[in-house]
């Protein structure tokens, strides 16, 4: 376990933990362009985790389980905080939420009543989190900025994340089912 919590890519994970709450500290005391800042390094480390972990051959089991914990976290905090903040309207975030947390709930059930064990994210849901991305980046640049164009693109990324949240909820949900009815009938043919 020390030796994939030690791995350089899962470290990179790690820094991304450790920075949500310095992100937080900055929106509540209205300093947008650190949080935004902070924000970007977030980014960059998680741009960089993935790519060394393929170039340096660490791929660890931590790290598949580290990175998207530490994606949701990062995401689902600021939507909250921003949410708290009036940056972003509570719809957004109360749609976010409900579509993770049902997901968790599933696949833990799944995983303790079901042989089902691929929770691989989709591409609605690689374009959700895009999304997700694009919304917070905007909004907090938009709070350093004000500029128009930048609330236009605030606004775009929040309709996508709401338009790509239900489609990859919708999808998953689809997923699921298929898979289950192909377990079923693989078992009741065998």
């Amino acid at each position: 376990m020390y030796r994939q919590l030690a791995a350089f890519p899962n470290l990179l994970t790690l820094l991304r933990l450790v920075i949500i709450p310095f992100i937080v500290i900055n929106v509540v005391g209205g300093n947008y362009g650190w949080a935004l800042g902070l924000f970007v390094l977030a980014g960059v480390s998680d741009f960089f985790d993935g790519m060394l972990a393929r170039a340096l051959k660490q791929r660890t089991e931590l790290g598949q389980y580290l990175d998207p914990i530490a994606d949701k976290m990062l995401l689902s905090t600021l939507f909250l905080v921003l949410s708290i903040m009036r940056d972003i309207p509570w719809k957004y975030t109360v749609l976010v939420f409900s579509r993770d947390i049902t997901i968790l709930v599933v696949a833990g059930v799944l995983y303790i009543t079901n042989s089902l064990r691929d929770f691989r994210p989709s591409i609605f849901g690689k374009l959700n989190t895009t999304a997700q991305i694009a919304a917070v980046f905007f909004v907090m640049l938009h709070r350093v900025t004000g500029v128009a164009w930048i609330g236009l693109a605030r606004r775009i990324g929040l309709y996508a994340t709401f338009a790509f949240t239900l489609i990859s909820g919708l999808h998953y949900i689809w997923v699921i089912a298929h898979r289950l009815r192909a377990n079923a009938a693989n078992g009741s043919s065998a």
